[in-house]
């Protein structure tokens, strides 16, 4: 007797209408709740005034709730990192995201970047300086790669360091720096002789500032600053030990990539539900618009590209846990999960009307949001080349 003689088919669940909840285990779904319980705690109840404002209060005390929890680092094994599946970090960017990209790109700057680049490249001695703190939120770290006038060619940045005796002296601008005036260690970037290499940076230093950007229009509530080195002298043990070259941020910034992939389907979803619930409730010509053929048709669209890039983005996350996620399919799933996560908001806007500008409901603030996520951790452009080489063998980026 077949299977689904046996036992009726499961009903069709409209939040979960392809079944993913089913390839997550007991330990997957705890965690993905608890993200989500502290988000409608912590940040639901603010996220539109703080947008409005374009503040994040209390990024501090923020980061050592989002450390007691474990989402700093959760992907990192010891130094107090909590040591989760590529998975479980995925729907905890998702959970986050669907709150707000701003406090998304707070854990993942701190966790994917900062932590991350210690993590793999630090010495002993810079990972149990650095990294219990960071875990805890105790320490807030930000990550210096792009720069003023480079941002998709990081080959080119001009901040540099060179040796003065067993020191280095640090010299350059960083700009769109997450996290970079609360910062209390930045891991910075620069060209020396022996090539690109990575130096942790205590932000007291004399000749470090950290400029917050401000009149920003996406990703207003997050603290976005600009890192400005002025000769600042380091310790010979400031540099990262493990790395040379460019493969050292470009592997930091395939780990954050990895995480954007599922975040963008949180702001995604959030946009979504919004228009569900207002198209079941929102009456015109005497009925609800959602039992209008053109909104089924909209929503019907946006659920499929939604529960599509969710997949993708399991994919990419059960192939990471396995030792075998290459780049190219994180651009795969980056490129994908940004630019169909923007149009589903942008198609939420269309069914609320003009409700859908309005700071009472979510869809504006993430779709302006996603503006950035589209460009940061490599633009839509940089990922299509990315993907053109693979496809083909052929080198467009020169």
């Amino acid at each position: 007797m077949s299977a689904s003689a046996r036992s009726p088919l499961p009903p069709f669940d409209p939040a979960d209408p392809l079944g993913i909840d089913d390839l997550l285990d007991p330990e997957d779904l705890a965690i993905r709740d608890t993200v989500r319980t502290w988000a409608a705690d912590r940040v639901l109840p603010h996220i539109a005034d703080w947008y409005e404002k374009g503040e994040l209060p209390d990024v501090r005390g923020l980061a050592r709730e989002l450390g007691g929890i474990g989402a700093l680092g959760m992907s990192l094994e010891g130094y107090g990192c909590a040591g989760a599946s590529a998975v479980q970090y995925g729907l905890a960017c998702l959970e986050l995201e669907a709150a707000d990209s701003g406090i998304r790109s707070l854990v993942s700057v701190q966790g994917s970047l900062a932590m991350y680049a210690i993590h793999r490249f630090g010495s002993e001695e810079q990972k149990q300086r650095w990294l219990p703190g960071m875990a805890a939120g105790e320490i807030i770290g930000c990550f210096g790669l792009t720069e003023p006038d480079h941002g998709s060619d990081p080959a080119s940045m001009r901040t540099h360091a060179k040796k003065d005796g067993t020191d280095w002296i640090l010299t350059g601008r960083k700009m769109w720096i997450t996290n970079g005036s609360v910062a209390g260690v930045a891991v910075v970037w620069a060209q020396t002789d022996e090539g690109v290499r990575g130096f942790v940076v205590p932000t007291d230093v004399p000749g470090f500032s950290a400029p917050e950007i401000r009149h920003k229009w996406s990703l207003r509530a997050s603290v976005t600053s600009e890192l400005v080195l002025d000769e600042v002298r380091l310790p010979a043990d400031a540099v990262l030990p493990e790395v040379v070259g460019l493969k050292g941020p470009l592997s930091c910034l395939s780990h954050a990539r990895y995480g954007i992939v599922w975040g963008a389907m949180g702001a995604a979803r959030s946009s979504f539900e919004a228009a569900v619930r207002y198209a079941k409730t929102r009456e015109q010509f005497g009925r609800p618009i959602g039992g209008f053929q053109l909104t089924q048709a909209k929503l019907a669209d946006m659920a499929l590209e939604l529960h599509k890039g969710i997949l993708l983005a399991h994919h990419l996350g059960r192939r990471l846990d396995a030792g075998r996620l290459r780049p190219e399919q994180i651009s795969f799933g980056k490129l994908n999960n940004t630019r169909e996560a923007i149009e589903i908001c942008r198609t939420a806007r269309t069914i609320l009307g003009a409700n859908g500008i309005s700071l009472e409901y979510p869809v504006m603030r993430h779709a302006t949001n996603l503006e950035s996520v589209l460009t940061y951790e490599g633009t839509v452009e940089m990922h299509q080349l990315v993907l053109g080489k693979a496809l083909t063998g052929l080198d467009a980026f020169r």
